[in-house]
């Protein structure tokens, strides 16, 4: 990508450095913007040109990049060469770069950026995401909205790359909490309050069983009772079970709609309660399943007793696990799909369990356990609605609806709108997940309403803001005439930072690609927000000539 630019660079060094092009078009980079001076807009760092070649020392970088500057030439593409503390600078011919890169915006329209050359020897891959991963017959908590964000996130970039992407939402819809809940709704359940409002009164029947689980041995053995019959296929505890379930898919799927998010396979927890058997005699057969005291099954992955390697695969009554099953999901999804990623999003608090699952698979004989990764994420800290501590996930979609509302009747700008209510909760969902995205994932961040809704800064409320009124201009002036703008007119400061940043927009796809942080996307966008700001107040599309009022819409890509 970077229009050419990059590799026409790389030909140029190639022939005198003596190595393919395509060795050197990853050291080659876009130079972010600097606020304080003009820069290059690509650089070649010599310390990454040296890691390509190994039998080389390491001399004084410095004096490497100003002998290899003196090697090249500038010509039609490049105008200008010169050296930084270990880098190579080249400064684009103006007028050629924005022809060019205005010629490629409009030719790639929303895959600019994706066809970059940073990507041209990536093969085509299968990868499935697991994300979401709500529990059965419990409200949807707050605490699955990072999971369906950023598996959403990483799908869709996925996906955006040419990758084939399966999106598998993988339901907690078996477990000892089924054993709970079965019995929980026997003593205390109503079936006209499951009718009327069923997630809400299996949430008050769930938490009340566990208090009473707590205090009477007798409901802790009602309930490992009732897993077990579901375990054993009873058919009125299945009956029940199913029920709970389908009430529960019902809503998820409603609020997933208004997330804006889809799977291609619900499956879960309760498709491999016999499949885990299975594994559990695979184990067995392989010498790695051990009875403990107590009765329950272990394996021991360090293999020298250490405790804190010990995974438990099956209860002392013969039950399956969580793990168990998470093995016979695996194993089947390969044998389903052959994928060459399986990426797993869930809370950090799981990292060991996804260790001692990848641990597991290798042990048992399945190599391409190494393609399977967890993405962890950190805790959202403070998340409160007027009403008090949030619990529900609609909760949170109510008070964006809301607070945006409010946000939208206080500004003076804001259209009439035929749906205003849709309106806010879109663009307010959207600025929670921009605050949701701004830092790495693994952080946890302490929340905060009034940070969401700010319309200054670096916010999504900003970036939206932003590209309604790059959108508004568009539908203004149009953008027909943009195949015979003068390109020798866009030549001010402010319009060579746009260009120049865009030239960045691939490096940055590709970063997030291999790290599948959403953060470098999110900050390259702002950054343009923020120079698209500056423009509008500096180069005017109205009144001016159809040739210069061609980069206005070049802000809007």
């Amino acid at each position: 990508m970077a229009c050419g630019f990059r590799r026409s660079i790389a030909c140029q060094l190639s022939r005198v450095l003596d190595l393919p092009p395509e060795n050197l078009i990853k050291s080659i980079s876009a130079v972010p913007i600097s606020k304080k001076e003009e820069v290059a807009d690509f650089q070649l760092s010599v310390d990454s040109l040296l890691e390509n070649n190994n039998g080389h020392s390491r001399p004084d970088m410095q004096v490497q990049a100003t002998r290899l500057a003196e090697k090249l030439k500038c010509d039609t593409v490049v105008s200008e060469i010169s050296t930084g503390q270990g880098t190579v600078n080249f400064k684009i011919n103006r007028e050629l770069l924005t022809k060019t890169v205005l010629q490629q915006v409009i030719e790639d329209g929303p895959k600019y950026g994706l066809k970059s050359e940073l990507f041209s020897d990536l093969p085509q891959k299968k990868i499935v995401v697991e994300f979401s991963s709500p529990n059965v017959a419990k409200k949807f908590h707050v605490g699955h909205l990072r999971s369906t964000i950023i598996g959403n996130f990483i799908a869709n970039l996925k996906e955006a790359l040419g990758h084939q992407v399966t999106r598998i939402n993988y339901l907690g819809d078996w477990g000892m909490q089924f054993g709970l809940l079965g019995t929980g709704f026997q003593l205390f359940g109503y079936e006209e309050k499951l009718q009327s409002n069923p997630l809400q009164h299996l949430f008050e029947v769930y938490v009340q069983v566990n208090k009473e689980a707590a205090d009477d041995k007798s409901v802790a053995k009602s309930a490992r009772e009732f897993f077990q019959r579901l375990e054993l296929g009873d058919m009125q505890a299945l009956a029940l079970w199913q029920k709970f379930r389908d009430l529960s898919i019902e809503e998820y799927v409603r609020i997933y709609k208004r997330l804006g998010v889809h799977f291609d396979e619900y499956s879960g927890e309760s498709f491999y309660r016999e499949k885990s058997q299975e594994v559990l005699k695979l184990l067995d057969s392989k010498g790695l399943l051990q009875k403990t005291i107590k009765g329950t099954a272990v394996v021991d992955l360090s293999g020298n007793g250490d405790p804190s390697s010990i995974c438990t695969v099956m209860r002392s009554d013969g039950t399956s696990l969580y793990a168990t099953r998470d093995l016979a999901a695996a194993i089947d999804r390969m044998d389903k799909y052959h994928f060459d990623r399986m990426i797993y999003v869930t809370d950090k608090g799981q990292k060991k369990h996804f260790q001692q699952v990848f641990q597991l698979l290798q042990i048992m004989g399945y190599d391409w356990a190494e393609r399977c990764q967890h993405v962890p994420f950190g805790v959202v800290q403070g998340m409160k609605t007027r009403r008090g501590d949030v619990t529900f996930l609609e909760d949170v979609l109510n008070e964006i609806q809301l607070r945006m509302l409010q946000n939208m009747a206080s500004i003076k700008t804001t259209k009439e709108l035929e749906n205003p209510q849709e309106t806010a909760e879109r663009v307010g969902l959207a600025a929670l997940i921009i605050q949701d995205f701004k830092g790495l994932l693994l952080s946890d961040y302490q929340f905060s309403w009034d940070r969401v809704f700010q319309s200054r800064g670096d916010t999504g409320v900003f970036l939206q803001y932003t590209h309604a009124r790059l959108h508004s201009l568009e539908e203004t002036f149009g953008c027909g005439y943009l195949n015979d703008c003068n390109t020798a007119c866009l030549q001010e400061p402010q319009s060579v930072s746009i260009l120049q940043h865009l030239l960045r927009f691939d490096e940055v796809l590709y970063r997030s690609s291999q790290d599948l942080q959403p953060r470098h996307i999110v900050s390259y966008l702002l950054t343009l927000s923020h120079l698209a700001a500056v423009a509008h107040k500096t180069l005017h599309v109205k009144d001016s000539p159809p040739e210069v009022a061609g980069v206005g819409w070049v802000f809007s890509v």
